[in-house]
């Protein structure tokens, strides 16, 4: 099992980063809360790990902080939650976010979310309440992420249709993903600021 890497930012192709450890790169898929909290490419990175095994592939999946990851080891041991589900909803929702509408049985943002429609959240939220009861406690994550721009030198045109490639990749239909991109007015942002703004507008 690979629990950690630790090692240099080598590619970044959200959902996709390759991390090179002494000069063997490993490929992994993040939601799009650890992709917000990535360094530039090139520098250090350290993220906690899960590996899921396949008969046709073994699938390497990473997050920023370990509390992530054990939100997506309890995802995916829902009946009918798979990795990609997993990340969808990961990257719709932070871990407070999801917790909140676990507490209140709220389904209205989870049915928003690709691949989760009224029944499957109100079976999704019924099965985490008990699992999520030592969550209820512990405080927000994410408070340090900035909304704001990154300062990124990506061209726009590369960062949008990094941008659309990630929303796709989540579940959203590539019209539901172009439209979300092209909503957002502002010029220069990042793929991750685009990425982080689309989700919002469509959350």
């Amino acid at each position: 099992m690979i629990g950690r890497l630790r090692g240099t930012l080598a590619e970044k192709q959200p959902p996709h980063l390759i991390i090179d450890v002494n000069g063997l790169g490993y490929e992994l898929e993040v939601p799009m809360t650890t992709l917000y909290r990535l360094p530039p490419v090139g520098q250090p990175v350290t993220l906690h790990t899960h590996l899921v095994v396949r008969e046709d592939a073994q699938l390497l999946y990473g997050f920023f902080e370990r509390r992530e990851r054990e939100l997506f080891r309890e995802l995916i041991r829902l009946n009918g939650v798979g990795p990609k589900l997993a990340l969808a909803l990961m990257s719709g929702l932070d871990v407070d976010e999801l917790v909140r509408c676990v507490q209140a049985q709220d389904t209205s943002a989870l049915v928003k979310i690709p691949g989760v429609g009224k029944k499957t959240a109100e079976r999704l939220l019924v099965e985490l309440k008990d699992r999520f009861k030592a969550w209820e406690t512990v405080p927000s994550m994410f408070q340090l992420v900035s909304d704001g721009p990154q300062g990124s030198s990506v061209p726009v045109a590369t960062a949008e249709n990094d941008a659309v490639s990630a929303l796709i990749s989540l579940g959203y239909k590539p019209q539901e993903a172009s439209k979300a991109v092209s909503a957002i007015k502002e010029k220069g942002l990042s793929s991750e600021d685009l990425i982080r703004r689309a989700l919002k507008g469509m959350i």
